[in-house]
């Protein structure tokens, strides 16, 4: 065998893809499906972010927010993947932009609303570099850790049927088959193809299944729109046509606009605190579950469930929270989306370096990165969600004060439809489990602080009304 160029020995050194069993071809591979995985935020965080008004009236640009979004995804995309090695792309975070959108911004202007995620950001980075937050991780169970990975893997499984339309609210049922309880259109259709075809090359063993799922999907939708008599909403966000223009001017006029203290002079100051608790517990929580699941999934954990640099991976995380903010495209974070380019084999920080590529390319290419519908790119989630439920396996079910918190990690992410809101009754139930049980000794004090925080986080309205804020 010849030997390999300079520049790839140093890569695969720096990153080590070979000591963790990848090659170079599947981190690429593992990158851009990373990419084409979680290209719909291009799309959907400047829908939600400028079809909202803040209390002044005003409204940010669509194409400036399409433009922040792809910068500060491409900055800390690659920046994780050489600091933590690990591949763990970020973006701007689902959950967290509506919050910014409909529950934030109203009360005050967009710039004080945005310094408020900036300030959420930096506590993020300070308890990283403490070490604070990385002894919460720490102290989580293993079994916990496993049902995270479970529930996320559920969580993002029920995203991908709904975004494909598979799933929609039924009539007088929660969800259904479709919206009428049945399949119908051409959309739908394409996703139940694309979800086949991953699903066969899978278990082929094909190398690049979920990519190649993707791209055909993508063409056969692309066909199948321009022959058939289709209305555009029936594809969601992202209609599957060439775009006229392929290249766009980027515009960088949003960054900076913040204001770090601004919002004290809108509100109170109990209804800030209270505001950034919000947004700081959502972060850290979400962040953390997804560096488990997609770690996990990775095979990077150690013995113990713990995830490889986690202090670095945890800076940059929290260091993504605050670049959001302050380019006013709503706090970045960690994407559980990831985990389609670690079906692919991405081992390694080498796949950020790609995903990176590809968000820094959508600043010129906008209009080919919203070329790939929903429904293309569903098979992916539902896919990996089917890799990642694997780990039950791993949970001892004759405990009951694991195994009741494991369950009920599991079920309430996708049920409630929020990464948080599992982890956090995950956390609550294990310590009413070892309390009912009288195993107190067994719950670590990071368990008991963050336990009564979720408390908090879960009666946040009561706790609103006692203390006569809104």
């Amino acid at each position: 065998m010849p030997p390999r160029p300079a520049l790839i020995e140093r890569a695969d050194t720096f990153f080590q893809i070979s000591a963790r069993g990848s090659t170079l071809g599947r981190e690429v591979r593992g990158g851009l499906a990373t990419f084409f995985a979680m290209a719909y935020i291009l799309v959907l965080n400047p829908i939600i972010l400028s079809g909202a008004e803040d209390a002044y009236g005003n409204q940010l640009d669509f194409q400036q927010v399409v433009t922040v979004t792809a910068l500060v995804a491409a900055i800390m995309t690659v920046l994780m993947g050489i600091t933590a090695n690990l591949p763990l792309a970020l973006a701007a975070g689902l959950g967290i932009n509506a919050m910014v959108a409909y529950q934030i911004a109203p009360r005050m202007s967009w710039p004080d609303a945005m310094g408020l995620v900036v300030i959420e950001g930096l506590i993020l980075c300070a308890l990283a570099a403490t070490g604070l937050r990385q002894k919460v991780m720490d102290a989580i169970p293993m079994a916990l850790k496993q049902a995270i990975g479970v529930g996320i893997g559920m969580f993002i499984a029920l995203i991908g049927f709904v975004n494909a339309g598979f799933t929609a609210p039924g009539d007088g049922t929660p969800l259904s088959l479709g919206a009428t309880g049945e399949l119908t259109g051409w959309p739908v259709l394409v996703f139940c193809l694309g979800l086949l075809l991953t699903l066969a090359l899978m278990a082929r063993r094909t190398k690049g299944a979920i990519l190649i799922s993707i791209v055909v999907t993508t063409v056969v939708a692309i066909i199948i729109n321009s022959i058939a008599d289709i209305d555009d909403l029936a594809w969601g966000l992202t209609v599957p046509q060439l775009p006229d223009d392929i290249v766009g001017t980027p515009d960088f006029g949003l960054l900076g606009q913040f204001s770090l203290l601004g919002a004290f002079g809108e509100i109170t100051w109990i209804t800030v605190l209270l505001i950034t608790f919000t947004l700081f517990l959502t972060d850290f929580f979400d962040s953390m579950g997804t560096a488990v699941a997609v770690s996990g999934e990775a095979g990077l954990l150690d013995e113990k469930g713990r995830v490889p640099r986690l202090g670095r991976l945890l800076f940059v995380d929290g260091l993504a929270a605050a670049a959001g903010g302050a380019a006013s495209a709503s706090s970045g974070t960690s994407y559980i989306e990831s985990a389609a380019g670690v079906g692919e084999g991405a081992r390694t920080g080498f796949a950020n370096l790609v995903t990176g590529a590809l968000f820094a390319l959508a600043l010129l290419f906008a209009p080919l990165a919203a070329v790939v519908p929903a429904q293309a790119a569903a098979p992916a989630l539902v896919a990996v969600g089917f890799l990642m439920m694997t780990q039950v396996a791993r949970i001892d079910w004759n405990d009951y004060t694991l195994a009741v918190p494991a369950f009920v990690t599991i079920a309430v992410m996708p049920f409630t439809y929020s990464i948080t809101n599992g982890i956090g009754a995950g956390f609550v139930t294990y310590v009413l489990m070892k309390i009912a049980t009288g195993r107190v000794r067994e719950i670590n004090w990071m368990l008991w602080l963050t336990g009564a925080l979720f408390v908090i986080y879960f009666a946040i309205d009561p706790v609103q009304q006692v203390l006569g804020v809104s």
